[in-house]
């Protein structure tokens, strides 16, 4: 009995933290659909072909606004290496379609506040710059040569017909474009595909949040943490929030469930957008480096990716601080809280029929089908050279 108590309550903070971030998620994944109908890949491709600073901003605005999947942004920022972006663009592409999209935003805004979207936001930025910053001084030709040889044998990772896909319209004015009947099944498919590729890390997600925030007690993350030795606790949290995403194995938005476990046990402000940021160092992801680019390529991106996640989250909880706006209150009320008519079951009912929507059109236009080739390797794609490449290392 003691048994399926505490896994009655595991599942009922599971489906609490569910509930209350439903209509934020669907919110997310609606105008990232939007805008991935109107902005092609081949914009994309063709705007981060250099190592100018014009092109790293549209590597991140275009990451910003693409899928928060973290399989997806893995297999896109290859095909865009392939394609002609150099590689380092790729990866801040890559960095920012996860950690800068609409749904991430909502859901950090919801399930813990204001600072922590505002920190998202403001780490996001600090996180392209410090990328740029790091490629440009380390990342040799030898390094981008290997990985486009690599990249050029075509192994499959996950999502591999997500990445490749391009369902944009682009064809006359913006709002014509935006209410087309085109664009219309375009968002249907993108949000619908969208939800396809996290729906793992998302249920993942959510049941290891609500076993850890049942069942293990406030000390034992009290005394994992350091909590309350000061710069102590700010530079621990910020290391160690990385490497608990690592052995974790939920990425994408998937993470902000734990990470709200992770506040609410005392890990410091740092520590929580450390630990957001670090989805695309998982294991899976890390052996997903390996095939498209080689181990030497896999372990640099390991390195340089912790090194950025740990220093802009010190960077962002120390500017928090700075202005007194780092939040002090760990009392995360979903935890608290239970199913019911107040603001959040309204706009999720009103989230639910818009889903219904979508779905009548996603169903008449070919989206099942559409789904059976996400997974699907992508058509044969003309790769850039290696030589070709090397220009745009440093």
């Amino acid at each position: 009995m003691s048994l399926l108590h505490h896994l009655g309550d595991a599942l009922r903070l599971a489906f609490a933290m569910f509930w209350q971030v439903l209509w934020p998620l669907a919110l997310g994944f609606l105008l990232s659909a939007i805008v991935e109908t109107v902005v092609s890949k081949r914009a994309i491709t063709r705007a981060l072909g250099s190592d100018s600073a014009k092109s790293v901003a549209a590597a991140g605005a275009f990451g910003a606004a693409s899928s928060s999947c973290s399989y997806a942004a893995v297999a896109v920022a290859r095909s865009l290496f392939r394609k002609g972006a150099t590689f380092a663009n790729a990866i801040i592409f890559e960095f920012a379609s996860t950690n800068l999209v609409f749904e991430l935003g909502l859901v950090l805004l919801i399930l813990l506040g204001w600072q922590f979207l505002g920190a998202e936001v403001a780490g996001g930025i600090v996180m392209v710059v410090l990328l740029a910053v790091i490629f440009r001084l380390t990342l040799n030709p030898g390094l981008v040569n290997e990985a486009s040889t690599q990249s050029a044998k075509g192994l499959l990772g996950r999502m591999e017909g997500h990445g490749a896909m391009d369902m944009s319209v682009t064809d006359g004015p913006f709002l014509r474009r935006l209410f087309s009947p085109r664009a219309y099944t375009a968002i249907s498919h993108y949000f619908f595909m969208n939800i396809y590729s996290v729906w793992t890390d998302l249920v993942l997600g959510f049941l290891i949040a609500g076993a850890l925030g049942a069942w293990v007690p406030d000390s034992a993350w009290s005394n994992l943490f350091i909590t309350g030795h000061g710069a102590l606790s700010e530079i621990w949290g910020a290391i160690i929030g990385p490497f608990i995403a690592i052995f974790s194995f939920v990425c994408s938005v998937g993470n902000v469930p734990l990470a709200a476990v992770l506040w609410r046990g005392g890990i410091s402000f740092s520590g929580v957008i450390s630990f957001v940021f670090a989805d695309l160092i998982i294991i899976p992801i890390l052996l997903i480096y390996r095939k498209y680019y080689g181990a030497r390529v896999a372990g640099y991106l390991l390195a340089v990716s912790f090194v950025t996640m740990v220093i802009a989250g010190l960077l962002v909880g120390s500017l928090f601080n700075l202005f007194g706006a780092t939040p002090t209150n760990r009392n995360v009320t979903v935890f608290d809280t239970t199913v019911s008519w107040n603001y959040d079951t309204f706009l999720n009912i009103a989230v639910i029929l818009l889903i219904c929507v979508l779905g009548v059109r996603f169903l008449r236009t070919g989206g099942v089908e559409m789904l059976r080739v996400m997974e699907a390797p992508p058509p044969a794609e003309p790769a850039v050279g290696g030589a070709a490449h090397a220009h745009h290392a440093h």
